[in-house]
């Protein structure tokens, strides 16, 4: 199959993008509800480990289990965070509230409450995968009748008249959860810590040659032919496996490069990248102002009819995204608008490991369809293939 250009200009205030999207080709863009979606299957449990804890456990069936020789009590033997796996390991999030005992740096606390070596909390800490708050947030409403009287315990007036910590903040503002960046911050007792032992990895940020997609470098930016498989800025575990840190990295920087714009992880395509934060400003202002623009080329498996596609979203930040071609009340809308949809030839067999490309069961593998795609919608609160905030 012919690559699709790949355009970055700046003309007249217009930043023109062209992204390629090898992920699991549409069959009908317009059928984007059609097919089943496996819900992420939710459990909360407390348990004792030296402190009031909230543990929860997630099931997940399109996870990758990560197979580990050795484990202790059910779970993986845990030494670094390097050398990255070929797969994310299944989910694991424990949320913990320290007790009086508790209080010291945090990677000791930790190390004491989970069991977990000194290195490798080290590492969750420098990838952004530990967060806390001053005070315990709301558990949710599958929280056990336990967990709920743990959180009235630590959260009670009397109990947070106490702490200096939270003098002149609002209890809604001392919940508010930041990343913990160094090993030996301090955590007194009533501070609430969520920690992502299994944070989402990207393997394919090791295999890139980050130099040779360098498209231009300029005083207060940089372009960056984005590769498929790789996240822009980040995700909420893991900060470290991005193209920024990477393009960093290859261009000698000692001030990190910072992200002004996001497109899908599954696709590729150019994203300016901030040397100041100056730019930053300048450039939202100019997405702000309608003076940037998206153009996608989309593989689809079945031909695409032109004109504006709308669907509604679920305004819930995590997977599975769920779509409807119906109007829900609260769900976002989300709409595109299909500019071009030609034949070109199915990717060869080379293509379609590169790009993991699926035919979801199309049986006509002599033809695919290239679509040229314009997103229409305003930034998504969520996260979405087709919304202008995820795309």
């Amino acid at each position: 199959m012919r690559s699709p250009t790949l355009a970055s200009k700046f003309s007249n205030g217009l930043f023109l993008v062209s992204c390629r999207s090898y992920g699991r080709p549409v069959a009908l863009l317009p059928n984007l509800a059609s097919s089943p979606a496996r819900l992420v299957s939710t459990s909360f449990r407390s348990r004792t480990v030296k402190a009031a804890a909230f543990e929860c456990d997630f099931s997940k069936s399109d996870v990758a289990h990560a197979s580990s020789p050795n484990s202790v009590n059910g779970l993986q033997e845990y030494d670094r965070l390097l050398p990255c796996p070929s797969h994310s390991s299944p989910p694991r999030i424990e949320h913990l509230v320290v007790p009086e005992e508790g209080e010291g740096p945090v990677l000791d606390y930790i190390r004491r409450a989970l069991d977990l070596p000194p290195l490798f909390i080290a590492d969750l800490i420098h990838f952004g995968a530990v967060h806390y708050a001053i005070v315990c947030p709301q558990p949710p409403p599958t929280a056990t009748p336990e967990q709920v009287r743990v959180f009235k315990e630590v959260t009670k007036p009397s109990v947070l008249r106490k702490r200096a910590s939270i003098k002149g903040k609002t209890v809604r503002e001392a919940q508010k959860t930041f990343r913990i960046s160094d090993p030996g911050q301090f955590v007194e007792a009533g501070t609430y810590l969520r920690i992502h032992v299994h944070p989402k990895r990207f393997p394919r940020c090791y295999e890139i040659d980050w130099k040779s997609r360098i498209i231009a470098v300029a005083e207060s930016y940089v372009v960056l032919d984005k590769p498929a498989g790789t996240s822009v800025g980040g995700t909420t575990d893991n900060i470290e496996e991005t193209c920024a840190t990477f393009a960093t990295r290859a261009l000698g920087l000692v001030e990190p490069l910072k992200t002004t714009h996001q497109i899908d992880n599954c696709s590729e395509g150019c994203v300016v990248l901030a040397r100041t934060k100056e730019y930053c400003s300048v450039f939202h202002g100019k997405i702000r102002d309608k003076k940037v623009k998206k153009l996608y080329l989309a593989l689809a498996a079945a031909p695409t009819p032109l004109g504006i596609i709308t669907h509604y979203m679920r305004p819930v930040n995590m997977a599975p995204r769920l779509v409807s071609e119906e109007f829900t009340k609260g769900w976002y809308l989300c709409q595109l608008e299909v500019m071009e949809c030609k034949e070109v030839a199915w990717p060869d067999s080379i293509v379609e490991a590169e790009y993991c490309v699926e035919d979801c069961g199309w049986t006509k593998k002599n033809v695919a369809y290239e679509c040229k795609i314009n997103l229409l919608t305003d930034p998504c609160p969520v996260g979405c293939l087709w919304c202008t905030n995820c795309g």
